[in-house]
């Protein structure tokens, strides 16, 4: 382990929110063998552990974290390709999300190309099931490969296996068992796109929903589409010094979905529930692009991502986080879920 280093380090240097007081401990790891042995260090000494990737779904309190964080820092894409199978493509946990999808795309290898744009690290996206413009991980993931902390032995995972749903998989089900070393994706060798699934992105494409094209359009345009929400990092934009989505859309139950208004967005889902919009609520419950004051905000481009505008400490984006959740809930009697980790904090 002589390129893993131990020291104390302040967690807002290590988050897109900006926030975060110090790690008792902290490791960088940079290969599958580093990360096990940090993480079975701290699991003898009795340390709580906190694995970290690009930061971008962590929500850190203002007095850190005592234990020990696991900085991954591994990377490598791998594939094998075939003609009649496509690319089996095995990406390292520490890989740059967007890193693989630019080179997925540009190696002609089909289906991530709408989740273009999306901050972290490979090794996180299976975790919550990271989704956006009709894609999610689950529907090109093939083998999620784990440490799996309770029986000291490594884990490997089918997608079937994982239990994915809407932003949730079996490794956020049970937070902490599961240390993700590397995911392999079965991705079809096409210069088109995965079928464009998401009306805003068809409309933008000049597409009906369903069709392809080609896959380096659709990467440009949902870059696009999210920079004009403030969801690309950008180190001189204070409304991408966020978490992204602050906030799930809320899934309900038909009855309950009937008690909304009529204007409201519904999304029939297969299991007979209704998804609806966390934005949609937000706004019409008086909070509007901008709102609250300096240094914790709303996005002035989306009411979705809480924003640390300079200075703001985790407290403050807390304190706007329960505001906006009370007014949604005293609204229309629906109860806002975060979306980030809170760690060492709560709602």
């Amino acid at each position: 382990m002589s390129t893993t280093k131990l020291r104390v380090e302040q967690l807002s240097a290590h988050t897109t929110l900006r926030v975060g007081g110090p790690a008792t401990h902290w490791v960088e790891a940079s290969t599958e063998a580093e990360i096990i042995e940090a993480v079975r260090a701290a699991d003898r000494a009795g340390e709580p552990v906190l694995m970290l990737g690009g930061g971008s779904n962590l929500l850190v309190g203002d007095q850190g974290f005592d234990g020990t964080v696991v900085a991954v820092t591994s990377r490598g894409i791998t594939a094998e390709v075939s003609g009649c199978f496509g690319a089996e493509v095995t990406v390292a946990a520490g890989e740059p999300w967007d890193d693989l999808v630019a080179h997925t795309v540009a190696q002609g290898w089909s289906g991530l190309e709408a989740l273009s744009g999306i901050p972290g690290l490979t090794g996180a996206t299976p975790i919550q099931n990271v989704g956006a413009y009709g894609a999610e991980v689950a529907h090109t993931l093939a083998v999620v490969h784990t440490w799996d902390r309770e029986t000291g032995a490594r884990a490997r995972f089918a997608a079937a296996d994982c239990r994915f749903g809407y932003r949730t998989s079996r490794f956020k089900q049970q937070p902490g068992r599961y240390v993700v070393l590397s995911v392999t994706f079965q991705l079809p060798l096409a210069d088109l796109s995965a079928p464009v699934r998401y009306a805003q992105l068809a409309d933008t494409l000049g597409v009906a929903v369903g069709k392809r094209v080609p896959a380096a359009e659709v990467r440009a345009a949902v870059l696009a589409l999210r920079r004009s929400k403030g969801m690309v990092l950008d180190a001189d934009d204070p409304d991408t010094w966020s978490a992204g989505s602050f906030f799930t859309n809320p899934v309900l139950t038909a009855d309950r979905a009937e008690l909304l208004p009529p204007e409201a967005p519904r999304f029939p889902q297969p299991d007979g529930s209704v998804k609806t919009s966390a934005a949609w609520l937000i706004e019409h419950a008086g909070f509007g692009r901008g709102y609250g004051m300096p240094p914790a905000t709303l996005s002035t481009k989306h009411t979705l991502a809480l924003t640390n505008r300079g200075g703001a400490r985790a407290a403050d984006l807390l304190t706007l986080a329960r505001c906006v959740r009370t007014g949604v809930a005293d609204a229309f009697g629906v109860t806002l879920e975060p979306e980030p980790v809170l760690v060492g904090c709560a709602l």
